[in-house]
């Protein structure tokens, strides 16, 4: 009796570590998010302050979201990406570009995607290629709407 129950839990902890072992090898192995959903409330703030954009994913998808119910003409929210250092270039350029160019300067390669602006109830999707960015910059996204900038912001890494 007593050998059955040593060779019964022998068998059950054998099992069991080849079972954690497959998982952790299966998770190891997972395929990486390449999709992030954003929101925007009405106190002007991203639900996020970090994007990170997983190194394995060829493209990466953002869903922006805005709850509210002004419209985009007069409180409209975009999301762009674009190296830290262009940021206010690229928010100068995209005030003169105006609304119908989503205050994103048309062709702008100093900008990584850029989502069309969205008002109230309203969303977007914009897909990039992740090989525009790279470890050794750093990166930001950030709403080019006038004015928001300043402090719909957060970071952006490659990871």
């Amino acid at each position: 009796m007593m050998t059955m129950l040593k060779n019964l839990l022998t068998t059950t902890l054998t099992a069991s570590a080849t079972l954690a072992i497959a998982f952790a090898s299966s998770s190891a192995t997972a395929s990486p998010v390449c999709t992030l959903d954003v929101g925007v409330s009405e106190s002007m703030a991203f639900s996020t302050k970090n994007i990170d954009v997983p190194k394995a994913c060829k493209e990466f998808t953002i869903n922006l979201k805005v709850a509210g119910t002004m419209p985009k003409a007069i409180m409209g929210h975009n999301l762009v990406i674009s190296k830290n250092t262009d940021m206010q270039a690229v928010v100068d350029d995209g005030n003169k570009a105006g609304l119908a160019s989503n205050y994103v300067k048309t062709s702008d390669a100093r900008v990584v995607v850029a989502t069309k602006i969205v008002g109230g109830g309203e969303k977007t999707t914009s897909k990039f290629s992740v090989a525009k960015l790279n470890a050794k910059d750093a990166f930001m996204f950030y709403c080019s709407f006038p004015g928001h900038s300043a402090i719909m912001k957060g970071t952006v890494k490659l990871v």
